[in-house]
């Protein structure tokens, strides 16, 4: 590609010639085609674009191996990893030829509560938008009140990314119930085969690709008491392993943000629940000096090829060392440039 030698004096620059450092990429969805409600996820044309840059200018590696070579010493110059978070069907249907196709592989981090058609609540006001007929419109609760229902897509896309920001930081049964209640309101029923079955994890095994937890539901760690926190990261894990037979080895905070999202007391938690390390959502590489149990991730929004590289090297030079157990580092570089896990 012509950008490879620009890439490469960039990629020098950044620091990731020599080794050491490691970007792991995560998704959510790959679409089989574009979605103008929701265009910044990837569709199928353009994920396989990425995984060509991926492929030819970096060394991908599976996540649990890269995580291992990064703290033995081995890890190589350009090291990438690949993650999906939530378990969405797409990532067997649309995502894993593609991955095939570059010989490369992936692990998938799983809410098992939303297997065998669950929806998750972002995905409930994402859908009930799209439905939802143009106008004025009274939902009767005091969280939502009066929604104006634009006819563009685009005009749908701002509601609802305003109606997630607003509902997600809510105790969950009043999330839930704001969130049914649109889903109440759509004229027509909202798709219950967005996520993945059961069944279907064996078949990402035997796709190569590996499955990670991700909690029980999909909670805001940060909001619930010891026990329950508890309980959502050590549920996940025996679920998944009943279903695969096998312990997952890596776990992802949901939405991921530390002081936010999740505490150094969750960080302690998915320790002693037995997982080897766990990702956030926090923009950048991790180095052998970075907690293993917070290690950062970038998110893959670019639909430029160039620019996509780009992001991928420059983030070799933003390198997390949060001490174990702590999130006061991290607290400042935690963002997630659109959207969340």
């Amino acid at each position: 590609m012509w950008y490879s030698p620009l890439l490469r004096m960039f990629g020098n620059a950044c620091g990731i010639a020599g080794g050491g450092r490691l970007c792991v990429l995560y998704y959510h969805r790959v679409l089989a085609a574009p979605d103008p409600l929701q265009p910044d996820l990837p569709d199928q044309r353009r994920f396989a674009r990425q995984l060509a840059v991926v492929a030819r200018d970096f060394r991908v590696l599976p996540l649990a191996e890269a995580v291992t070579a990064l703290y033995t010493g081995g890890l190589p110059a350009r090291a990438v990893a690949i993650s999906f978070d939530d378990g969405y069907a797409d990532n067997l249907a649309v995502a894993a030829p593609v991955l095939r196709h570059y010989h490369c592989t992936a692990t998938v981090f799983v809410a098992p509560a939303f297997l065998d058609g669950g929806i998750m609540f972002n995905d409930r006001v994402f859908e009930a938008c799209r439905r939802l007929p143009p106008g004025e419109l009274d939902t009767g609760l005091p969280e939502l009140g009066r929604l104006r229902l634009p006819a563009d897509p685009a005009g749908r896309r701002a509601l609802a990314r305003s109606l997630i920001a607003r509902l997600k930081y809510l105790p969950a049964d009043r999330r839930e119930l704001c969130a049914g209640r649109l889903a109440e309101l759509a004229p027509q029923p909202l798709p219950h085969d967005l996520m993945l079955r059961s069944d279907d994890l064996l078949r990402l095994r035997q796709a190569g690709l590996a499955i990670g937890a991700h909690t029980q539901s999909h909670p805001i760690l940060a909001r619930l008491d010891t026990p329950t926190a508890r309980a959502e990261i050590v549920g996940g894990r025996q679920r998944l392993q009943a279903i695969t037979g096998e312990a997952p080895a890596l776990f992802a905070f949901p939405n991921g943000k530390p002081g936010r999202d999740y505490l150094p007391r969750d960080v302690e938690l998915v320790r002693e629940a037995g997982f080897s390390a766990a990702f956030t959502t926090v923009w950048g590489s991790a180095a052998a000096a970075s907690d293993p149990y917070q290690l950062p991730r970038i998110a893959p929004w670019d639909r430029d090829a160039l620019r996509f590289a780009l992001r991928i090297a420059g983030s070799y030079r933003q390198v997390q060392r949060t001490a174990p157990g702590s999130t006061a580092h991290l607290a400042g570089a935690a963002t997630v440039e659109r959207g969340d896990a």
